[in-house]
């Protein structure tokens, strides 16, 4: 078992939404808070990438006529609204958190600079990195695997809602649907499975950052994927 030094934590923002399936449910960004806080005192240093879905999705105003780029930045506004829901939960627990985002907005939020990012883990900060990469056309997954490879990140923990691991077929429609314990990027890619889109995952395979997909339903998992425990499937490295 291997407890890594320093992590990125990919949350949905359907995460954030609980039940409800929209918006932000303050119990459940509270759970997250504090599951975030026992990686944290295992003194595993924690960076944290929150996507916009639960308040806005980029590509379905896309579809539905709206300009993608505009479209886009509505979506990265969506992840700060996120990222600053979290930080406050955070530090309601004692647990100081620094939120940077990749659009400028001083306000409310530190500019993206990699060399601070990596200064506020190594002073015990957790960060949360907002608005994703600052580009339309880029998901936030895009974004776990750009600051991962940043920040030297040891391991992305990917942290799914209703399924436990990568599987050949959907096993929320198909009973007989087969779980990976262990999978190589370029499988992920040829097999087309919904693990992270194709730039996120190329990016990965490039940078050799491994993935641990792991279901986030089931409280105390963060931490478990946090030590290397035996857990979800591994993307790109070994159990």
């Amino acid at each position: 078992m291997r407890k890594f030094k320093r992590v990125v934590l990919k949350l949905s923002g359907e995460a954030l939404a609980g039940k409800q399936g929209f918006g932000i449910d303050p119990q459940i960004v509270e759970s997250i808070a504090s599951q975030i806080k026992d990686v944290y005192n295992e003194g595993i240093e924690v960076a944290v990438v929150v996507g916009g879905g639960n308040i806005w999705r980029g590509l379905s105003g896309s579809a539905k006529g709206m300009d993608r780029t505009t479209a886009d930045y509505m979506g990265m506004l969506a992840t700060v609204m996120n990222s600053l829901a979290l930080q406050d939960a955070l530090e309601k627990i004692d647990v100081k958190t620094r939120v940077q985002s990749a659009i400028e907005m001083r306000q409310i939020a530190e500019p993206y600079i990699r060399r601070r990012a990596v200064r506020h883990l190594e002073k015990a900060r957790v960060v949360i990195f907002a608005a994703g990469t600052g580009n339309p056309y880029f998901s936030t997954d895009t974004t776990a695997a750009l600051r991962a490879a940043e920040i030297e990140a040891d391991v992305i923990l990917m942290a799914k809602k209703n399924t436990d691991g990568v599987y050949d077929s959907d096993p929320n429609a198909n009973p007989d649907a087969i779980k990976f314990e262990t999978l190589e990027y370029i499988e992920v890619i040829k097999r087309g499975l919904a693990v992270m889109d194709t730039t996120a995952t190329s990016l990965c395979m490039d940078n050799k950052i491994p993935l641990v997909v792991f279901n986030i339903d089931e409280p105390g998992n963060i931490l478990r994927a946090a030590r290397g425990e035996d857990i979800g499937t591994i993307v790109g490295g070994t159990k």
